[in-house]
């Protein structure tokens, strides 16, 4: 837990995050109003939408949300960390390379290929973000039951990850077990390959992104190409920015508040509500009503629900209507 992450909850605690969504809300409840009036009470002579720059004011509320979900985002990054998870043939350095990252022996590392038997799981820190790595077992095909084990938990380490380090040793580039390797990576994973042990190539330390052709990697995402020596350290700070990177992390924790992951999903439900609204055209008033109503609805899993009487309520109380 890091002090920004400390700092984070307690700007939490004092409701900043509650504060942003009910100020989003009534923003979104007016414009709720102004199109629902207008449907309702066709005969009156009021141009409700004109007069309040509805659109103006849609354009306003995505701009708001979206603010909102970048913070809470940053935020939702300090509190849960990042899963990443080393991959790659046997002995072709994931255990060197975890003791790097992580500045201790805490990994069995031998010239025997296979030693790595288990599951090693380390946390660190990088600018204040908890990064979770994981060192898998060797994925590869073997009749030993302790070893079938540690590659099981490998695979399912795998399936929870954010990022896969992926390391290959260049002198023998991709080969089939590697290639088994990645076939067994979900297509949509962040990648970042590892050229390691560049001190021995007389190499210098670099970084490429959006690589995918020349990696022979199956992925839908272009992965980063990072050449370091976990040895020596050279090029691990390259490593650790690629990882900020890859999670979208600003460096800035400043003005964060917590939000939980479920409320995230919320938001972005809302946000694509939003953009559907922002599409329809000015006769387009019931399918207008019906997005930023479903917008409401997924800001109510954070807020609590508000009901179409809720709505008319607020309708009769501000506009003079039939009288």
């Amino acid at each position: 837990s890091s002090q920004a992450a400390a700092r984070m909850a307690v700007r939490s605690l004092k409701g900043a995050f509650s504060n942003h969504i009910h100020a989003l809300v009534d923003d979104l409840i007016t414009l709720r109003m102004l199109v629902e009036a207008t449907l309702d009470f066709p005969e009156e002579e009021i141009d409700f939408l004109e007069a309040a720059d509805a659109k103006g004011k849609l354009a306003a509320l995505q701009n708001e949300l979206s603010t909102i979900l970048s913070t809470a985002g940053q935020g939702a990054i300090l509190r849960e960390g990042m899963n990443v998870v080393l991959v790659g043939a046997p002995n072709v350095g994931k255990s060197s390379l975890l003791n790097a990252l992580a500045g201790d022996d805490i990994a069995i590392v031998t010239h025997i290929a296979g030693t790595t038997r288990d599951t090693v799981r380390e946390h660190i820190s990088l600018d204040g973000v908890p990064i979770h790595i994981t060192d898998t077992a060797g994925l590869r095909e073997t009749d030993d039951l302790v070893e079938k084990i540690g590659i099981e938990r490998s695979e399912k380490a795998v399936q929870n990850a954010d990022v896969a380090l992926i390391l290959i040793d260049p002198a023998e580039g991709i080969n089939a077990a590697t290639q088994a390797i990645l076939n067994k990576l979900p297509s949509s994973l962040t990648r970042i390959v590892i050229h390691n042990k560049a001190d021995l190539r007389n190499e210098t330390p670099s970084r490429v992104d959006n690589q995918i052709g020349s990696l022979k990697i199956k992925t839908d995402t272009p992965a980063t190409l990072i050449k370091l020596s976990a040895k020596t350290g050279a090029g691990l700070d390259l490593l650790k920015q690629a990882l900020l990177d890859a999670v979208g992390w600003q460096g800035e924790s400043e003005g964060l508040f917590l939000a939980r992951s479920r409320h995230i999903h919320a938001l972005e439900t809302a946000q694509r509500e939003l953009d559907n609204a922002a599409l329809c055209g000015n006769h387009q008033l019931e399918l207008l009503a019906e997005h930023l109503r479903l917008a409401q609805n997924a800001c109510s899993e954070i807020t609590g629900e508000f009901t179409a009487d809720d709505l008319l309520g607020v309708i009769f109380s501000r506009f003079c209507i039939g009288k």
